[in-house]
């Protein structure tokens, strides 16, 4: 089975690892409407029942077809850019969140009417990529960052990883985690950060390796050969998603990757370029984007990374793209 050039698009992969950078400059093909994040457990960008009109109660929340029932009709909706005023208003009346209704409420109605394309950026749907491509016909690319460079990301943020949000959804174990569940329970209370994030790392794209990798419409590709080779790599994705790589495309994404002084800071701050709104995506050059680890790892901790990580990443990384 072929998934439709025209389909809804997908754009997941961890956290820090460049779906917002991503979602942006195909945002800039004019051809689609971009939502932010509608399953972050979060609010906001998540708890949006006017974008997503389902509950979500876990990081990274595994939907399949046991009992997707409401799964399926909150996403059909939103995939079908029909924004739900009333769930939102009886949920979120703050000012904050009567003008993010008024954004995508907008973006939502002419982006229908002008047959425009839904495309999530999200990676806290990175495990419901399988369900998301089969069963809602999205087109998927899973943006893979070298672990190194995860990991110095997350500790530069102070973010960590609870596996009790994996472990506690059963579909998710049995269908995908089963070899990792030892591992992740010894990890819960465990004071080393780094063997934590470095397997949320590991498990999750053995996941996107071996179940989601093969499925028709699933795109896998690294951030650093998109950093390395910003337009090929964009031009390359624009014509997987049927998107038109015009001039003004190329100069959004030109424009991007030029190196900036202090590029990488105010990562998460609010932006009102194209409406209220707050992704971790900034402008920033290759040289930037391919060293920012070097100040946030030890030597040591670089390398224990690398050998923790190491059988997944010879799978899903290219050679080049670990050479950083």
């Amino acid at each position: 089975m072929t998934t439709p050039i025209d389909s809804p698009l997908l754009v997941t992969g961890l956290p820090r690892s460049g779906t917002s950078w991503v979602g942006k400059m195909l945002e800039a093909s004019g051809e689609v409407v971009y939502v932010n994040e509608p399953m972050n457990p979060q609010h906001p960008p998540g708890h949006s029942p006017g974008v997503l009109d389902a509950r979500v109660t876990r990081q990274f929340q595994y939907v399949s077809t046991d009992d997707d029932a409401e799964w399926r009709r909150a996403f059909a909706l939103t995939l079908g850019l029909r924004y739900q005023f009333r769930a939102e208003v009886r949920q979120n009346r703050a000012a904050y969140d009567l003008a993010r209704m008024a954004k995508y409420g907008t973006a939502f109605t002419l982006g229908r009417l002008r047959s425009r394309r839904a495309m999530l950026d999200d990676p806290f749907a990175v495990f419901s990529t399988g369900w998301l491509a089969r069963e809602m016909g999205c087109r998927a690319v899973v943006l893979v960052r070298d672990p190194v460079s995860f990991v110095g990301s997350w500790k530069s943020l102070g973010w960590t990883m609870h596996f009790h949000e994996l472990l506690e959804q059963p579909a998710l174990v049995r269908d995908h985690l089963g070899p990792y569940v030892e591992r992740m329970q010894r990890a819960v209370g465990s004071d080393d950060w780094l063997a934590r994030i470095c397997l949320l790392w590991e498990a999750t794209y053995d996941v996107v390796d071996r179940a989601f990798r093969p499925l028709p419409g699933v795109h896998v590709v690294s951030y650093e050969s998109l950093v390395r080779e910003p337009l090929d790599g964009f031009a390359d994705l624009y014509g997987r998603f049927g998107l038109t790589w015009s001039a003004q495309a190329e100069g959004r994404v030109r424009e991007a990757t030029t190196e900036r002084p202090g590029a990488e800071q105010g990562s998460h701050r609010w932006s009102l370029t194209g409406g209220l709104s707050r992704t971790a995506y900034r402008p920033m050059g290759s040289a930037t984007a391919l060293s920012t680890f070097r100040s946030r790892l030890t030597p040591d901790e670089a390398e224990r990374v690398r050998e923790l990580t190491a059988e997944v990443a010879a799978r899903v990384l290219p050679r080049a793209a670990t050479e950083v």
